[in-house]
């Protein structure tokens, strides 16, 4: 880090100007990168393009002519040295002014910055959460088994059997309002789960106790709010013939049953057993996940941010994380951003919209947790940091390298401070 001799003065609000300079030494070794970067695009006489000496370039535009690109070379990192040197957390994209940039002295520069609002913390330790339920009973280890039969059930044909909820029936259907069929009421051979719900209301309930063979005219009514506006509250008619009817064949709740479902059990009471362990593992982590909510939640709404106003940095700062998460997870599953808009319907806009109710939220939780850092004095050892390398390496099947690289010590510091302040919030939360 430079000395940078900054000095921020508040204006109004978050906002003040922050005063720093950038040493000669700086700059020097920035005109030396603007340089090497301008003389690739000079062609002179008697040179190849790329070759011509600094002399002659210094005396041909003089040294003033590379100020801008130098300085664009090295002020993130004078400003982020300036904004550490003033003790300041700046936010958002600051407004540069240069006040002077003279040869052989040190440029000053000021810069129009917001900066994070300050937190007062109310009561973060004891407060009350309502304690959720994550018992187990043998009625949700029971559903539970029934679920995994009802994936190892089979379709059978029911042979002169009348069609009731649940069966699955393969029909023809041809639609039509006041004689005049329309586009997409015709099908042929079609599998429909009776009481799924996947057909207009009503529909469904029409075939019930009707046998394989029968015609049957089903009568009903298109919702108002129905896609097709042409037949939106219109009457319809379909006309139906049932070819088959297949009922859910579920097997035996037995030890067969328990090592069709899982291999590693050899019976039907250590499948009961084994998911009852699944489900209390689940239940577990939801109720933690909900104890942790509520306590930062509340430790949120007892403090206040002075000033009562986030900048609107901050909030720019969120949705942008927001969305590059969320743009990032797409990729990862081959889904482009062009793709998830022409599929959802939706734009970029829309999503901005979407992620910014919550951004204020999201900006005064991180303010708190930091706050809290500050008031426990939280420091996170190396140890702390190498633990946290491995734990991502292994949850995401990068090397501890390839985390290094994407993640900067400060970045992994900080994140480790505030999980051990909500820690902190967690652990002494009241349960009610």
């Amino acid at each position: 880090m430079v000395a940078t001799n900054a000095i921020f003065t508040k204006s109004e609000g978050n906002k003040g100007t922050l005063k720093f300079e950038v040493p000669v030494e700086v700059y020097e070794k920035g005109l030396e990168q603007a340089f090497d970067k301008v003389k690739g695009q000079i062609s002179v006489p008697g040179f190849r393009k790329g070759k011509m000496p600094k002399q002659m370039f210094m005396k041909m535009y003089g040294e003033e002519s590379l100020y801008q690109d130098a300085l664009n070379i090295v002020l993130p990192d004078v400003y982020a040295d300036a904004v550490a040197e003033a003790g300041i957390v700046a936010v958002g994209q600051p407004k540069i002014d240069a006040e002077s940039m003279e040869k052989g002295s040190a440029w000053v520069l000021t810069a129009e910055t917001e900066i994070a609002p300050e937190v007062e913390l109310g009561e973060y330790k004891g407060v009350k959460v309502d304690k959720v339920d994550a018992e187990v009973s043998d009625a949700d280890v029971d559903a539970e088994i029934e679920r995994l039969r009802e994936g190892q059930a089979e379709l059978v044909l029911a042979e002169d059997a009348e069609a009731k909820n649940g069966d699955t029936v393969v029909i023809d259907f041809d639609g039509s309002v006041d004689g005049d069929h329309f586009d997409g009421g015709k099908g042929d051979n079609y599998s429909l789960e009776l009481g799924s719900g996947s057909f207009i209301p009503g529909f469904e309930d029409q075939l019930v106790g009707h046998k394989a063979g029968e015609d049957v005219n089903v009568n009903v009514t298109f919702p108002e709010d129905y896609q097709a506006a042409d037949l939106a509250g219109k009457d319809a008619l379909f006309e139906v013939t049932i070819h088959e009817v297949k009922t859910k064949e579920v097997p035996e709740l037995d030890d067969e049953f328990a090592k069709d479902v899982d291999e590693e059990v050899a019976s039907l009471e250590e499948l009961k057993a084994k998911v009852k362990d699944r489900l209390v593992e689940a239940k577990t982590a939801e109720a933690n996940e909900a104890k942790e909510d509520a306590a930062v939640s509340a430790a949120v709404d007892n403090a206040k941010v002075v000033g009562d106003v986030i900048p609107n940095g901050m909030i720019e700062e969120d949705v942008h994380r927001q969305l590059n998460a969320f743009f990032s997870n797409m990729q990862n599953q081959g889904v482009s951003p062009e793709l998830y808009f022409q599929i959802t319907g939706t734009t970029e806009a829309d999503l901005h919209k979407q992620y910014e109710e919550g951004a204020t939220n999201r900006v005064k939780t991180n303010l708190v947790l930091e706050a809290i850092v500050k008031a426990e004095g939280i420091e996170p050892s190396d140890a702390d940091v190498e633990a946290e390398i491995a734990d991502l390496a292994a949850t995401y099947g990068m090397s501890d390298a390839d985390v290094r690289a994407a993640l900067s010590t400060d970045m992994l510091k900080h994140d480790i401070a505030i999980k051990k302040a909500v820690e902190v919030v967690v652990d002494n939360a009241v349960e009610a």
